[in-house]
């Protein structure tokens, strides 16, 4: 099937994924050290009783 004379699965034999990879893998250690900063802020003090802070204990539940 062609669509504007495009063949949406014709495999090219360009590689993708290793010229790609460490930009893969930053992009991971980046959400890793962003997931462990928000974490540790959300049990800092200033944060700890607040009520939008998911790990706050709220004696109203």
């Amino acid at each position: 099937m062609s669509w504007f004379g495009i063949t949406p699965l014709k495999k090219f034999p360009a590689p993708v994924v290793r010229p790609m990879a460490p930009f893969f893998i930053a992009g991971l250690v980046m959400a890793w050290g962003i997931n462990a900063a928000q974490n540790s802020m959300m049990q800092s003090d200033e944060w700890k009783n607040d009520p939008r802070n998911v790990y706050a204990k709220n004696k109203a539940h």
